[in-house]
């Protein structure tokens, strides 16, 4: 195979990552590459080679407790059994509290409580909580941070995220610089003034090559390498040239002439052929597919100690059970078409499928008849993608950010009064300026999108699980922070009606998308937990890309099909208070409105013959 017609396809085994290891490595990358598993190993490895090192997650939406099977805090924890290995989890809400009573503490016994309310509220809203997760993330950079480590292993968030992260330093560091008025979204900017400092030095150990190597991990799939190379550039753009690509879940075929294993090596053939270039353009390492996902100690030494033959006792095989038989999506979409209204939701862990299962269902909608509008709030998607040069007739949007933010601050600026001082305009237009704005242009988006309900089907591909939150708990604090930048700015009807209509099963169905593997399960069964205590009752669960259902005599994916039926039991026995759905791996690539249509299970019939 060659990735371009003269230079051979040739990258280094993955365990090459270790050799000449910085004190900093970060792995981030489109949501369910294998960012975690891969941050593990790594970790785990440069531990036991006599190094002392501390892994850490930036992620909302972090699996990591359960791949060390140790419940993590903001804390580092010895992980038990891997000497010289620790562990901690930036959880953003524990750090939003910390960053409250940081700023706010001092001022107690001095202000009145209704000052000091009034500060607590100002602190509530999305922004604060990534600023302080971002606020621990820069501890762990800047000179001020733990000087025992010999590697800190960073496992970061799905793509979108890590680059705002990243990107946040910078856009403080303007903030602070313009801002004139001495008050941010985020209270009293002489509170964070250590702050400033700390994110431009972190800025510039993230670019130290020296210091820091960033590993882009991707998955062999376009949408994923396509979703690499967008990072490698905008990181390129921040000056963060440092990067390294690792290419996992790489399939080497056994038996060529099985059906589900050619046109899976085909697939991976195909986005490497793609994307050539970018190939071509950076460090490139392999890691092989393996039978079962990297949980335990056990089996995250086992992949770096010979990776190529991964498939050995250290990997669980599954169960020899036959899987459950499952209704497909088309059922699903049988049953909401003729409602012709309404609120769609595919939400779950990032890389579980939910832009496809989106484009399918509303697909599959708009066939049977229904007014079907496709958007995302998922800064990291793009649907077009998927239905490739053809929508099926489908309207299909996306809330772009930037368009939406500077709308937003257009239409700030226009309701302020004529006669309007030049002072209190600078302060406003300071305040505008901060990063908070565009998550308040975003909600509003996201609120006028979810109103479309009312006369049409609106099926929105969210964003990965810890964002989406973000989104669902702006709806409690987006008014206060609306008030603060503009009091004369009516707040709409949409916005009014949004928490009832997300809370109305007649108009919100959300519906959780997972992978019928441990983490993608268990991320959807918390997800579903977090949305009951904001009184969002899921309408249904759908398993995507099962192997289980999908006849193979290819060893690794055979095991891969054995190894998921406990999780697809575990959803029907333990999860799912509703319907549960099923779409198996298609031999046909889900791209374009054939690729879709054979997610349906009728079609899936004919295509396994």
């Amino acid at each position: 195979m060659t990735t371009d017609n003269n230079s051979p396809f040739n990258p280094l085994p993955v365990r090459r990552l270790l050799e000449r290891a910085p004190r900093h490595l970060f792995f981030t990358g489109k949501g369910g590459v294998g960012k975690t598993s891969l941050a593990s190993a790594t970790a785990l490895a440069l531990a036991e080679s006599g190094k002392r090192t501390l892994l850490i997650s930036t992620d909302p939406a972090s699996n990591l407790d359960e791949v060390l099977g140790l419940e993590l805090t903001r804390e580092a924890r010895a992980v038990p059994g891997a000497d010289r290995l620790f562990a901690l989890n930036i959880d953003p809400e524990a750090a939003a509290a910390a960053y409250r009573e940081k700023v706010v503490g001092p001022m107690r016994g001095l202000l009145p409580e209704t000052a000091l309310r009034e500060m607590e509220e100002q602190l509530s809203g999305a922004c604060t909580m990534e600023i302080a997760a971002f606020d621990e993330f820069t501890a762990f950079l800047g000179g001020d941070g733990p000087g025992d480590y010999d590697h800190i292993v960073f496992d970061t968030a799905p793509t979108g995220h890590t680059l705002r992260l990243m990107a946040l330093s910078q856009a403080w560091t303007t903030f602070f610089n313009e801002n004139t008025s001495g008050n941010s979204c985020l209270g009293p900017l002489a509170g964070l003034g250590k702050q400033r400092s700390l994110y431009a030095e972190a800025v510039e150990v993230l670019k130290d090559s020296e210091k820091t190597r960033v590993v882009l991990v991707s998955r062999a799939q376009r949408a994923a390498l396509k979703e690499a190379r967008r990072t490698w550039r905008e990181l390129g753009d921040l000056g963060v040239s440092n990067q390294c690509l690792a290419l996992n879940g790489w399939f080497a075929p056994v038996h060529a002439d099985d059906p589900v294993s050619r046109h899976w090596a085909e697939r991976q053939s195909r986005a490497v052929d793609g994307e050539s270039g970018f190939l071509h353009s950076l460090p490139l390492y392999r890691a092989p597919l393996l039978p079962s996902n990297l949980i335990g100690l056990d089996v995250l030494r086992a992949f770096f100690q010979d990776p190529e033959h991964a498939a050995g006792t250290a990997f669980a095989d599954g169960t020899d059970d036959s899987a459950p038989a499952l209704p497909g999506i088309d059922e699903l979409a049988d049953r909401l078409a003729p409602q012709g209204r309404g609120v769609i939701l595919t939400m779950g862990k990032g890389g579980v499928g939910k832009t496809t299962v989106a484009a399918a269902l509303g697909l599959a909608l708009a066939e049977r008849g229904a007014n079907v509008r496709l958007s995302t709030t998922d800064p990291a998607a793009h649907l077009a993608d998927a239905f490739g040069d053809t929508k099926g007739g489908l309207e299909i949007e996306r809330i772009d950010p930037k368009a939406e933010t500077e709308a937003y601050v257009g239409e700030v600026l226009a309701q302020q009064p004529a006669d309007m001082d030049p002072d209190s305009r600078a302060l406003l237009e300071e305040d505008l300026r901060s990063p908070c704005t565009e998550e308040i242009a975003v909600f509003r988006a996201f609120a006028r999108t979810v109103a479309r309900g009312a006369d049409s089907i609106v099926v929105l591909d969210t964003a990965p699980t810890g964002h989406t939150l973000l989104l669902l708990d702006a709806t409690q604090s987006y008014h206060r922070e609306l008030g603060r930048q503009s009091r004369t700015t009516k707040h709409s009807e949409a916005i009014e009606k949004l928490l009832p209509r997300l809370r109305d099963p007649g108009f919100t169905r959300v519906l959780l998308v997972t992978l019928p593997e441990a983490t993608p399960v268990h991320e959807a069964a918390a997800l579903q937990d977090d949305l009951r205590r904001a009184e969002i009752e899921p309408h249904a669960w759908i398993i995507n890309q099962s192997m289980a259902e999908v006849g193979t005599r290819e060893p690794v994916l055979a095991a891969r099909g054995r190894a998921e039926i406990r999780y697809i039991h575990e959803v029907l026995d333990t999860h799912a208070a509703g319907p549960v759905y099923s779409i198996p791996w298609s031999t046909v690539e889900p791209v374009g409105t054939e690729g879709l249509k054979a997610l349906s299970q009728n079609e899936r019939k004919e295509l396994a013959r």
